[in-house]
């Protein structure tokens, strides 16, 4: 007889409290589930129930046999369903937050052909400048930029994007260029006001050396978009993400602050709760992000 097939009649003879109901439970007949649980204590040269004409229980052995038995049941189950979910189609409701920068001008111009392609998924995006918690606020996946702070979730790599310091031409002709990073006191700084640490800005020095600049900002908002449209329009300098002022750069309208500085490049990840496996539809969007960011960064946007 089959093994998993011992297991589960004593399983469920357990699980039920006698044969009658167990049989019920599984479809067959009680003599048949008599016949499983005879052949696994055969088997195993141990009596696993204790048989009374009122009720049936598990021996001590039996109860140990028991706890194993439905942790070997639960991962068959888990791993017929996995293979099951796999091989259908995606489909159903995909949840996704994403930074409200990226999710404007990068995700949602591909949504459209991602849907074509997959039909049977309707997607909900909200899009916010917060760290949201994925598995307790209802998320399939987000979209993070930057170090990952939590190691619990599951991530796949992108692209990259670079952060620069950009200003207007005509802001550098007014106030000047700052040599290095102290001068940048000297200058009217573009905040980000969702930035957890502050009105600071992490930059490396020339000599590979951390540093913060902490000062006030002329501007403070929490849009990258609307900053990059005030350092276009002369008001300051803002530090940015090449995946907003990689246009404005091409076209003139923004140039680098301090060009000696060394780049920083950060990930852009998705990622997504932790399981033994993905879900078709968060699946088939990750790869299908992968193929369309697969030319993006980290200055190529």
């Amino acid at each position: 007889m089959d093994r998993l097939t011992e297991m589960e009649a004593f399983a469920t003879v357990v699980d039920q409290g006698g044969f009658t109901d167990a049989a019920r439970k599984m479809g067959i007949s009680k003599s048949a589930v008599s016949k499983h649980v005879s052949a696994l204590e055969a088997r195993l040269g141990a009596r696993l129930l204790n048989r009374t004409t009122r009720r049936v229980s598990p021996t001590e052995i039996g109860l140990a046999y028991y706890d194993r038995a439905r942790r070997v049941l639960t991962d068959a189950g888990e791993a017929d369903a996995m293979v099951s979910s796999m091989q259908s189609a995606p489909s159903g409701l995909l949840r996704i937050s994403v930074a409200t920068d990226f999710g404007v001008n990068h995700l949602s111009p591909v949504l459209g052909e991602f849907l074509q392609e997959f039909p049977d998924i309707t997607v909900n995006m909200v899009l916010n400048n917060r760290y949201v918690e994925l598995i307790s606020e209802g998320f399939d996946m987000a979209i993070r930029i930057g170090e990952l702070e939590d190691s619990t979730l599951r991530a796949r790599k992108l692209t990259e994007t670079t952060q620069r310091m950009v200003g207007a031409p005509s802001y550098f002709a007014k106030y000047g260029h700052p040599a290095k990073i102290d001068d940048l006191n000297e200058h009217k700084l573009l905040h980000y006001s969702n930035n957890s640490a502050g009105n600071v800005w992490k930059l490396t020095a020339p000599s590979g050396e951390k540093r913060q600049v902490r000062t006030a900002g002329w501007l403070t908002v929490n849009d990258g978009q609307s900053l990059l449209n005030a350092a276009i329009s002369g008001l300051g300098i803002a530090y940015l993400p090449s995946f907003l002022y990689a246009e404005a750069m091409k076209a003139g309208q923004v140039i680098e602050a301090i060009p000696d500085l060394p780049i920083d490049t950060q990930g852009i990840y998705a990622v997504y709760p932790p399981g033994r496996f993905t879900q078709p539809k968060v699946r088939a969007f990750i790869d299908f992000l992968v193929g369309a960011f697969a030319e993006k960064g980290p200055d190529n946007w």
